[in-house]
């Protein structure tokens, strides 16, 4: 599949502030009456520049609003349907906190289980397209979860650190989870192909019977919409460096740089590390998420590839 710009920066910047939502909302992050609301607000931002990100991603941007209306059959329109409930009650919590000084855990809760929802709807969208079988399973929803999970730990230790505050030590298991069910969907999704599947030119034509099904001549002479959208390719050893770059520096670097930094004085370093270290961790997560979401969408095989002569 066309791994689209817009798309990618949707799904990771608002995958990064439901995560930040999904934390916050249980009562974890700074507890600063300034500090608490600002990272409210940066998740906020994050998940609505994410949201105006996926408007181009549509035919026609005037139209979003009307995705609104097909919540009944369409996940697209769960999607933005929950997302803007989240982000609406969650700046109520943020803006009770801000002038309360106190949050309101109950409105947290609330929050925090509708940015889970957003985030699985999300998810869904891919998991439920069978032409596509590397997303038609019960992998992508875990690996959506884990990856918004990954960096809202990061960036909520980022925001306690730079308050003044130590993250509690559970977050690194948070974090050790999340960014093992991200590795685990990459290296189950490797054996998930259109032939493991089912799908074959041999299938998709019923003449599997006389033998083996070939491309004879090309449909046409020019590539048209379906092969760019849908006939994606990347090079195996290509796509392996960049899953090692995702793996690496999106996830077990930030991890470890969570473990030295959320408090530096246990080894011996200066206070400064502190906010250093997690501001790097937070800056390979996201180029690491971003690299793993292209990837996401750079090896999916589309059943209409068959066509085209794909195994």
């Amino acid at each position: 599949m066309h791994p689209a710009p817009s798309i990618i920066l949707f799904t990771t910047a608002s995958g990064l502030g439901f995560g930040i939502m999904a934390l916050m909302g249980v009562g974890l992050g700074p507890e600063g009456a300034v500090a608490g609301p600002l990272t409210a607000l940066i998740a906020l931002a994050l998940v609505a520049g994410g949201l105006m990100a996926s408007a181009f991603h549509l035919g026609n941007p005037q139209r979003a609003l009307l995705a609104f209306t097909q919540w009944r059959s369409s996940w697209l329109s769960r999607e933005g349907c929950v997302s803007s409930v989240a982000m609406a009650l969650f700046f109520v919590y943020a803006a009770h906190w801000a002038l309360t000084g106190a949050p309101l855990h109950a409105l947290g809760w609330l929050s925090s289980a509708l940015a889970v929802l957003a985030v699985i709807c999300t998810a869904m969208i891919y998991a439920q397209l069978k032409t596509v079988p590397r997303w038609s399973n019960a992998l992508t929803a875990p690996m959506f979860l884990g990856a918004a999970l990954a960096g809202g730990v990061i960036s909520i230790s980022l925001a306690e650190v730079l308050a003044g505050e130590t993250p509690p030590l559970g977050l690194g298991f948070a974090l050790l989870a999340a960014s093992a069910a991200v590795h685990f969907y990459r290296r189950a999704s490797r054996g998930i192909t259109l032939e493991s599947a089912g799908s074959s030119p041999e299938s998709a034509t019923g003449l599997g019977a006389l033998g083996r099904v070939r491309l004879l001549e090309a449909p046409h002479s020019q590539p048209n919409y379906l092969m760019k959208e849908m006939v994606f390719a990347v090079g195996r050893k290509h796509a392996e460096k960049l899953g090692l770059v995702s793996g690496v520096g999106g996830l077990f670097a930030p991890l470890f740089l969570f473990i030295l930094c959320r408090d530096p004085s246990a080894y011996g370093l200066p206070a400064v590390f502190g906010p250093i270290g997690l501001s790097l961790a937070l800056m390979l997560h996201i180029g690491g998420a971003l690299v793993s979401r292209w990837l996401f969408f750079a090896e999916a095989e589309h059943v209409v590839g068959l066509y085209y002569g794909r195994r």
